[in-house]
């Protein structure tokens, strides 16, 4: 099967000022220094991290249209793109239900906003009018329309990402169909893709600027101290993230034979990456490039990844039934257990909405909360302030669980090479070039 060429780091050790996470880190420790001793300037710092974002995104569509066409038009068997899908979405659905489920349970049993007493008609329903007017566009029908592209060239002007897969998969389909007379159009994309995945490595190289920028704007902007006072709701819900991590995605990785604390390592220059931008999306490429060097199937990856930006949001779900309770129980309203199951069928379906949307978590808490009339869309007032700090914890969670996903996905389709993955988990540098793989052992 013809692939994009990876190009690893050399096999000596680097000085380990040169690692990329760590100048990530250290510009993620300095931009909120800069943020807490001078808020003012820190606010300032804010067009680096927005464009270092712009410059990840610009090549977002280009690498997933790539990756998806070179592989689905590489496949021998065209039956298993079929497959590939199925199974990707039924490990989304299983896996993003029990996610709000784990939140709605949580909130539950902690209580994080029991005690705070808010008089609902004190809430200024003003502050949150701009999220809330977002959310009505967001309905279900309106969302699967958006797939669609107007005109070809207009999903990747608007990076939406949907939009590029659904016109990635039938190109994909079509380049192979026409057989032999369709491998010099192959060989000229695998061509190009090598050249894009070469410019995300350029690219990378200034994450640490648009971490330090977007981390001092964060700090400035709302403080160390907003934090404090929301710390309960903001504490239980980084701590039900961290444990769906490592009980849930972590009892999933151990029956599909890898460690999720090794793949938490192999992924840490990423990791890092999305905690100082906020944005997941900020190493969606790289996420891709390395699953397949790791060795998942290109085809996996290329389907996997992008769906699992838009239909496995871990993070976000776990976020919107903890908040949604969080404001209920601050405000003193009790829900039924009825309301609590519609609450969490509504925000099952709503999250799906948020796909390519700026703040898609808030906004997506608005469409659910407008749904489930008992809890007061106002009272989102209570946790903007801190709104941005958890959306860190959600992207960090939500591309945690992507990577889980396209292993387990590669896994079931028969075409992970364990060996590649031991060995690249194990921190052993990979071969410049994957082999294609067929099947495993299964």
């Amino acid at each position: 099967m013809a692939g994009i060429r990876q190009v690893d780091a050399p096999v000596g050790r680097r000085p380990w000022w040169t690692q990329l996470y760590v100048q990530v880190l250290v510009a993620i420790t300095l931009g909120a220094l800069i943020g807490h001793v001078w808020p003012a300037t820190g606010e300032a710092l804010k067009p680096l991290g927005d464009a270092f974002i712009k410059l990840v995104k610009m090549i977002i569509a280009p690498v997933i249209f790539l990756t998806v066409v070179t592989g689905i038009a590489g496949m021998r068997d065209l039956s298993k793109v079929g497959g590939v899908a199925g199974k990707a979405f039924a490990y989304f659905i299983v896996v993003s239900s029990f996610a709000l489920l784990v939140g709605l349970v949580v909130a539950n049993v902690v209580r994080p906003g029991a005690g705070m007493n808010i008089d609902p008609a004190s809430l200024d329903p003003a502050v949150v009018a701009g999220y809330a007017s977002k959310s009505h566009d967001m309905t279900i029908v309106g969302f699967l329309m958006d797939i669609i592209p107007s005109t070809v060239a207009g999903a990747f002007v608007d990076g939406n990402i949907l939009q590029v897969l659904f016109f990635s998969i039938p190109f994909g389909l079509a380049l192979a169909m026409i057989g032999d007379r369709g491998q010099p159009a192959l060989d000229v994309l695998n061509s190009v893709g090598e050249a894009f995945f070469r410019l995300v490595a350029i690219f990378m190289r200034a994450a640490p600027v648009g971490a330090f920028g977007a981390f001092a704007f964060t700090v400035g902007k709302y403080g160390i101290e907003s934090i404090l006072s929301l710390a309960a709701l903001v504490g239980t819900f980084y701590a039900t993230s961290l444990i769906f991590v490592l009980v849930v995605l972590g009892a999933i990785a151990a029956a599909n034979g890898f460690s999720i604390l090794k793949l938490i390592r192999y992924l840490k220059e990423e990791l890092l990456l999305v905690l100082g931008t906020s944005s997941s999306e900020a190493a969606l490429p790289s996420l891709m490039e390395k699953m397949e060097r790791a060795g998942a199937a290109k085809p996996v990856v290329g389907l996997v990844v992008p769906t699992g930006y838009s239909f496995n949001l871990d993070g976000t779900n776990i976020y919107m039934t903890l908040a949604a309770l969080f404001i209920a129980q601050a405000v003193g309203i009790d829900l039924s257990l009825q309301e609590q199951l519609l609450l969490l069928a509504v925000a099952m379906l709503s999250s799906k909405g948020a796909a390519g949307v700026t703040g898609a978590g808030f906004i997506t808490l608005a469409a659910t909360l407008q749904v489930v009339p008992s809890v007061p869309v106002a009272g989102m007032a209570l946790i903007l302030g801190v709104d941005r700090f958890m959306s860190e914890c959600r992207a960090l969670t939500n591309f945690i669980g992507n990577a889980v996903a396209t292993l387990v996905v590669s896994r079931w389709e028969g075409q992970l090479d364990r060996e590649r993955l031991a060995e690249v988990l194990a921190g052993r540098p990979a071969p410049v070039a994957a082999p294609p793989v067929e099947a495993d052992a299964d």
